[in-house]
């Protein structure tokens, strides 16, 4: 069963699914997929604002940083859910990789939000990707009604996480606009972990393109809200100038 139809899947990630139907096609994908189909270091954070008579930080730097911690978001996410699929013996490093991307999410906060507000971010996107892996743990076992459970929390995740981004930058992370793209990366996720379990590797990965375009954009939308809301802290370069105006 798939999630959507192929013309639905290609559509702009500034579209919205109804996120209803998306779940309830999501839990019926992945129970099959699973119970019929028989599916067996610290990374460097975007530099901080200036302080203490110290050089201002570029604006493309900080940009292209935070678009490679993002990159890295959904690429070990990627490989843990091929992992998890395959069974292959790589999937707890993969997975602690992953969770190690979440505190280098966290840490690029920091200098601008503070070391707490930090912390507290890190902490609301390990609970992310350990909702993903209920998913998964959850569709393996058959269990409909956990299956159920893990995605309707996974989705309340995203939503705190979102809102939570939002109380800190409202000017340029507008509630309803950063639940929306957060909505759009889980939804995304959703459809290419059920085509990767369902084995229909030509949707799964036409699935990470979306993914990986969907997030640039929510990267850039996060960057050029640090930069917009302290623009003393950043040297200004034309590049990123046209992407942040």
């Amino acid at each position: 069963m798939n999630l959507q139809s192929g013309a639905a899947r290609r559509t702009s990630h500034k579209a919205r699914r109804t996120p209803v139907i998306a779940r309830s096609a999501a839990v019926a994908a992945l129970a099959l997929s699973l119970t019929v189909g028989g599916t067996t270091g610290t990374s460097a954070s975007p530099a901080g604002p200036a302080g203490g008579g110290e050089a201002a930080v570029s604006r493309l730097a900080f940009h292209d940083e935070t678009r490679k911690l993002w990159e890295d978001h959904i690429t070990w996410t990627r490989l843990s859910i091929v992992s998890f699929a395959g069974e292959l013996p790589d999937l707890a490093p993969t997975l602690q990789r992953l969770f190690r991307n979440q505190d280098d999410l966290g840490n690029s906060f920091k200098p601008f939000f503070g070391e707490r507000t930090g912390n507290e971010l890190t902490a609301l996107l390990r609970e992310h990707i350990q909702g993903a892996v209920d998913i998964l743990v959850a569709a393996k076992a058959g269990d409909r009604q956990q299956l159920e459970a893990a995605i309707a929390a996974w989705y309340a995740n995203g939503e705190e996480i979102a809102d939570f981004l939002s109380a800190l930058n409202p000017k340029f992370w507008p509630q309803d606009e950063t639940r929306a793209m957060m909505r759009e990366h889980l939804d995304l996720t959703l459809e290419e972990a059920t085509h990767r379990l369902q084995g229909d590797f030509e949707a799964d990965i036409q699935d990470y393109d979306e993914v990986h375009n969907h997030i640039l954009g929510f990267a850039d939308f996060l960057s050029c809200g640090i930069i917009k809301k302290f623009p003393d802290q950043f040297r200004k370069h034309p590049k990123a100038d046209a992407i942040c105006p």
